[in-house]
């Protein structure tokens, strides 16, 4: 079973789902660690000044952002940690969109949710509520003390969370600058089909377990055959296991009906009513 690595709950309209977040990835990237060959010790970064290459002590350092070429404005650490997002522990959804909206660029990390503390039922009602309108709920979420556009689809019996890039970070297919041999491109009708039959003669099904990372597995093997001569030694590591509370769960029907009624209020207000203010920039990631 895989371990939660954040606990908390889907929250929409006044509807809490607890949930339990574990990754849907494992790396694939072979960790080569630094060491002291005379006695296998692990080996560390220095920090090194890079115009006079001199080492320097951690209480000089400080964090600086480039405003302009070689000029920085300084940020201390007090200043980040007012400006980083709370730690809500709820994955906020703010809407719904078809699916097929959301550009393949915007995608990042996939994520598994599982209900946690009775929250079966309506995890399942928001699951088959996803499959059966087509829809994915965006929302927004706190990580790691970084907050993340993500977005919510159903997969078979589960809920998939997928982390997305802010559109700031997303270059346009502009920034391709494609000539006119691709974007006006006269194909001849012979080549076009002889592509097709290359195609669909190297056609078949997705099969997992036929794709294999064969640097890995060559250095892993490496690795197993020395293990195996006594080509070994030891390096000691501890890890460490931290845990959140996740959220209670009441009575759907009655919340459902008082998100409904929720949304519908603002229709009655008049004409005057004032209306929400809006800033004209986009707040910018820590």
């Amino acid at each position: 079973m895989a371990r939660a690595i954040w606990k908390g709950a889907i929250s929409f309209g006044l509807v809490h789902i607890p949930v339990s977040l574990s990754s849907a990835i494992s790396s694939e990237r072979i960790d080569f660690d630094w060491l002291d060959e005379r006695s296998m010790e692990p080996v560390g970064y220095k920090r090194v000044n890079k115009v006079t290459g001199k080492e320097i002590a951690r209480e000089h350092i400080v964090k600086g952002v480039e405003y302009q070429k070689g000029r920085y404005v300084v940020i201390s650490e007090e200043e980040i940690r007012q400006a980083r997002p709370a730690a809500t522990q709820t994955i906020d959804i703010f809407s719904f969109v078809d699916s097929d909206e959301i550009p393949l660029q915007q995608f990042d990390t996939p994520y598994y949710l599982s209900p946690d503390r009775r929250g079966g039922k309506v995890y399942a009602l928001l699951r088959e509520t996803l499959e059966s309108t087509g829809k994915v709920a965006l929302a927004k979420v706190v990580l790691h003390t970084q907050q993340h556009l993500a977005l919510l689809r159903p997969l078979e019996d589960a809920i998939v969370m997928i982390t997305l890039r802010w559109p700031q970070e997303v270059r346009s297919l502009g920034s391709l600058e494609l000539d006119s041999s691709v974007r006006e491109s006269s194909l001849d009708k012979r080549e076009l089909e002889m592509a097709r039959r290359l195609v669909e003669d190297m056609s078949g099904h997705w099969t997992a377990e036929d794709y294999r990372n064969d640097f890995k597995d060559t250095i892993m093997n490496l690795v197993e055959e020395k293990a195996s001569q006594g080509k070994i030694a030891t390096v000691e590591s501890q890890d460490g296991e931290g845990g959140q509370k996740s959220a209670d769960i009441i009575d759907l029907t009655e919340l459902l009906k008082r998100s409904l009624a929720g949304r519908k209020a603002p229709a009655k207000k008049s004409p005057a009513a004032k209306k929400p203010t809006t800033t004209g920039k986009p707040q910018k990631k820590a």
